[in-house]
């Protein structure tokens, strides 16, 4: 739950919001039975209002075809909706202590920098990080450099006070910044404000409250043009997270 809920938002943004969701649902079962318009009142204030869906549809196949058991090899959780190489290699590696490398921009951006100090494709950063796994503390090992990459080896990076300064070849060898083009490290996202994103956010947080018409949305999104929020509901409903009944609108399996 917790990766789900952290890809592409920051810990502080995700805490409050993943209690929510262990006292809700403190098992993928809870999740499965329950309805989806459930899992996506709890998503208040996180965005990317598919990684709801896909998770609840996660839960229900965990609960159907694993037995309730949330599967221990990256392999098979890669199999679970919404559920990419990080998100399973993560999980299998901190849940589980499986022997797997964790390959986010945070990582990506140390393995370029301080390991490399050159560009890095997606096979060859995916092979460095796993030829650097220790024979034990798999997870502690992925944890440290997570953290690096957040705390110190940032897209502005912090080298005065970088524990890995004296051995980074970066650091060292100098030239130009290798992490920028690296593989899994991303790339600046466009502008939240007015974007699509917001609208639909704001579409879909007056829906947890209430029913309401296409005329109320139009209200609560203004001074946004209908013909864009009626594109966007069209999509919501495409991405079967929200019904049209008539002329109204609510959650889907509200």
């Amino acid at each position: 739950m917790s990766e789900v809920m952290l890809q592409q938002t920051q810990v502080a943004r995700v805490l409050d919001s993943w209690r929510r969701f262990l006292d809700a649902f403190p098992s993928p079962s809870a999740c499965a039975d329950a309805p989806l318009a459930s899992t996506l009142r709890l998503w208040a204030g996180l965005g990317y209002h598919r990684r709801a869906k896909a998770l609840h549809e996660a839960a229900r196949t965990i609960r159907d075809e694993h037995g309730g058991e949330v599967p221990r090899d990256a392999t098979t959780l890669r199999g679970l909706r919404g559920v990419g190489e990080y998100t399973a290699n993560a999980v299998a590696s901190f849940a589980f202590g499986q022997r797997v490398a964790v390959l986010d921009t945070n990582v990506g951006r140390v393995l370029a920098r301080a390991v490399a100090n050159r560009t890095l494709g997606t096979r060859e950063a995916r092979d460095l990080a796993e030829r650097l796994l220790p024979a034990r503390g798999v997870a502690s090992h992925n944890q440290a450099l997570l953290d690096l990459g957040a705390q110190y080896c940032r897209a502005t990076p912090r080298c005065a006070s970088c524990p890995l300064a004296r051995a980074c070849r970066w650091n060292l060898d100098g030239g130009e910044d290798p992490a920028p083009l690296s593989a899994a490290v991303s790339r600046r996202q466009s502008n939240f404000e007015g974007s699509d994103r917001q609208v639909r956010g704001r579409i879909i947080g007056l829906l947890r409250s209430e029913e309401a018409s296409m005329t109320a949305v139009v209200a609560h999104v203004a001074p946004v043009e209908r013909a864009r929020v009626e594109r966007l509901v069209t999509d919501l409903v495409k991405d079967g997270l929200v019904e049209r009944t008539g002329r109204r609108l609510r959650l889907a399996a509200s």
